[in-house]
């Protein structure tokens, strides 16, 4: 089993978050991987062939200075930045993102986001889930997991073999659904064993291959629980994966040319190098991205962060977007971007803005739906929703409805063989349809 940790990073509550991931190949669990293909097989024909991007926003972004501006409140309330056009009438965003303003027509935003608890986790923006739900079993899996688990922890494409779901930074929640469903983070030694060693070829590869297989029949006879069957599968799929080498090809980006790089403005520090990749990943047969950006935790200064962050944000995202409406993938690439909860609309004697569950903003760009357009309004300082609220379940909801996850009928069973549906509040966004 292999370890791969990543950055920690620490928010107001002072518990530490460790980006990590567990792989471990062989220990399914009882899971065999013949039951997975079978659950592939019996969902593919009502599957849309849509993928996924999550981009999470770790410590809680503020909806006032991103996408519920407020001008005309009080000035403890309103902040500093104006609001701006879009190229959509009457859709605006904050001034410091004028990229993304000129892509109006490509994005929604939800601005009445209910039913969030204080909680300084990803759970909201991976399943939209609070943490505490079934903890005492593992939690609820985050949409990735779900896909892993519904249509099996890697696929053949036109491209060659490649895992289902990639987590980039490593904040996704598996669940109850277990480690086997976890996703493939392609950093250190991972990314190591994307690729053969330089002293083994492919026949060579194929010889060891072939003597293993001869090995394994030994054992077979007095194997009574399919282990060695799924065992073998997830081997030859893991064989698939590094000789078709397009996973690597994808995380690699020395190949990306560099004009592109620099519209995406990978070389800033902050991370856009994620966008990128994502991207490539998506194009090389990938079905679900998962990756966080910045840190948002703004009790302080928040102003000034958000002068820091929200430009960087802007190029990064809006160059992503306008990427993959070029290669033909923005239709059936749903692009999500949130959250644990919005901010305080009063703001602190130190410039900041702390927590505030009562509501939030779900940016959703591509996937198909009809964008250009402001879902729901908040009061007129931002406290609370007053219009169209929309519970943080009902985003869920609508985007497994366009992956052709029918989250009315499709449960997962739990540890003690409960099944678990993936959604509760099951009320789609018919505006975004």
């Amino acid at each position: 089993m292999f370890t791969f940790y990543g950055q920690s990073r620490t928010f107001c509550d002072r518990f530490a978050r460790r980006d990590f991931l567990c792989i471990g190949g062989l220990a399914i669990g009882g899971l065999t991987l013949p039951n997975l293909l079978r659950a592939e097989q019996a969902s593919g024909p009502r599957a849309t062939g849509k993928s996924i991007i999550n981009i999470y926003l770790a410590g809680g972004p503020t909806h006032l200075d991103t996408f519920d501006l407020k001008p005309t409140a009080a000035r403890e309330f309103r902040g500093e930045f104006m609001p701006i056009q879009t190229n959509v009438p009457g859709m605006e965003i904050c001034e410091l993102m004028p990229k993304l303003a000129q892509l109006g027509d490509k994005f929604s935003v939800v601005r009445s986001i209910s039913g969030l608890h204080e909680e300084h986790a990803p759970n909201y923006s991976d399943s939209g889930w609070s943490e505490l739900s079934l903890k005492n079993i593992g939690g609820r899996p985050g949409i990735g997991s779900v896909m892993s688990k519904l249509w099996g922890p890697s696929q053949t494409t036109g491209h060659g073999t490649a895992p289902t779901f990639v987590d980039l930074t490593g904040w996704t929640k598996t669940g109850f659904v277990g480690q086997v469903n976890a996703g493939f983070r392609p950093d250190g030694e991972g990314r190591q064993n994307l690729s053969l060693n330089g002293r083994v070829s492919l026949k060579r590869l194929d010889d060891r291959r072939a003597l293993l297989s001869g090995l394994d029949r030994l054992q077979r006879n007095v194997d009574q629980s399919g282990m060695l069957t799924a065992i073998d599968s997830y081997t030859e799929r893991a064989a698939g994966i590094v000789t078709s080498g397009e996973l690597a090809k994808a995380i690699d980006l020395r190949q990306e040319d560099p004009r592109q790089l620099q519209r995406y403005g990978t070389d800033n520090g902050m991370g856009n190098d994620r966008f990128v990749m994502a991207r490539r990943l998506i194009q090389s047969g990938v079905r679900c991205v998962s990756l966080s950006w910045g840190s948002w935790d703004t009790h302080g200064d928040n102003f000034n962060a958000m002068r820091r962050q929200l430009p960087p944000l802007d190029q990064g995202l809006s160059a992503l977007i306008d990427d993959l409406d070029a290669h033909g993938l923005l239709e059936s690439t749903i692009i999500m971007m949130s959250g644990e909860f919005g901010r305080t609309p009063r703001i602190n004697p130190t410039a900041g803005r702390d927590h505030w569950p009562r509501t939030s903003f779900f940016f959703l760009a591509g996937g198909g739906m009809r964008h250009g357009q402001m879902i729901g309004a908040t009061s007129r300082n931002g406290e609370e929703p007053i219009e169209r609220p929309v519970n943080i379940q009902n985003v869920f909801h609508t985007v497994y409805r366009q992956l052709g996850i029918d989250t009315d009928t499709v449960t997962l069973a739990d540890p003690n063989g409960r099944p678990q549906y993936l959604v509760e509040d099951r009320n789609l966004i018919t505006e975004l349809l």
